[in-house]
């Protein structure tokens, strides 16, 4: 966020009813993080992850996690619970997230994975789970070769340029033998009606997000990223989704003496400008009804 006061950007949010479950979505390097802890500490509130690289016991600097200090000042849930090779999905995530509805405090539910968000405010389909060969097959195919097994219906409604997304639809299709979009359509009612929450996304100026990208993977650096990477080196499997997370490939690379620091750097935060920008697109497309907020002005 811009250097407004706290009471300046308090007064740009929607009401905030007590009790009432706030949702903040929002691309990376936003800001949201910031604002969720303003909330929790202005209206009260337990902070709830919806970042899927967050949820890692290996990443805080370099997935962006709150920081000790930040962690102190409010409740936070769902931040670095899961080890590196632990499987965890979309699914696991709203299991975990439903109880945190009815546990006493109001869940202030912040991150930039826009399935988590759908998953619990729109419903998800119970679909089952990938058998390993499966999915050591998929993982060495190439982005081509998904889309080719994957269904023309289910196709057009996903990101073609977000290999995850392929690889869930090429998976399930080939694991079940029915399309993604078929086994969507058995979507059941959400857990989280979006009118029974107070749903905000940010939806900031481009050039502003990208100069806060530039700058934060310099920071993260500096906070010890490197460090991180290294620490995590000798375990180091690029299938693993822990391992996907970005700026974790990058520095093993320099790691590994295949690109310099200032390539690593250089290519990191190409790869957050294009994430950023796929997670605009998503939350135009599909947030519609929530109150979009910028607070890069």
């Amino acid at each position: 966020m811009t250097g407004h006061s706290a009471s300046q950007i308090l007064h740009r949010l929607p009401p905030i009813p007590e009790g009432k479950p706030v949702l903040i979505a929002g691309p990376t390097a936003s800001g949201k993080s910031a604002l969720a802890l303003q909330i929790a500490e202005t209206f009260g509130g337990v902070i709830v992850n919806a970042d899927a690289s967050q949820v890692y016991d290996c990443w805080r600097v370099i997935s962006a996690r709150p920081s000790a200090e930040e962690e102190a000042r409010a409740p936070h849930k769902l931040y670095g619970h899961i080890p590196f090779d632990q499987e965890y999905s979309t699914g696991h995530w709203l299991r975990e997230v439903v109880p945190l509805l009815t546990g006493g405090q109001r869940p202030i539910i912040v991150g930039g994975t826009g399935l988590y968000f759908t998953a619990l405010t729109e419903g998800m389909a119970e679909i089952p789970t990938t058998p390993a060969d499966v999915r050591s097959l998929a993982d060495q195919m190439s982005l081509t070769e998904l889309m080719a097994g994957v269904d023309d219906l289910t196709l057009e409604r996903l990101d073609t340029n977000n290999r995850v997304r392929v690889q869930r639809a090429w998976e399930v299709q080939q694991a079940t033998g029915r399309s993604l979009l078929s086994w969507q359509s058995e979507t059941p009612a959400p857990d989280l009606a979006l009118s029974n929450a107070v749903p905000i996304v940010f939806d900031v100026d481009k050039a502003w997000l990208l100069g806060r990208i530039t700058r934060r993977f310099d920071q993260m650096l500096e906070m010890g990223a490197l460090d991180e990477v290294k620490a995590m080196r000798d375990r180091y499997d690029p299938s693993l989704p822990a391992y996907k997370a970005i700026g974790v490939p990058e520095l093993t690379a320099y790691l590994d003496g295949e690109m310099t620091l200032d390539q690593a750097r250089e290519k990191a935060t190409i790869s957050t400008r294009q994430f950023a920008k796929r997670q605009r697109t998503w939350f135009r497309a599909r947030m519609k009804e929530w109150y979009h907020i910028d607070f890069s002005r």
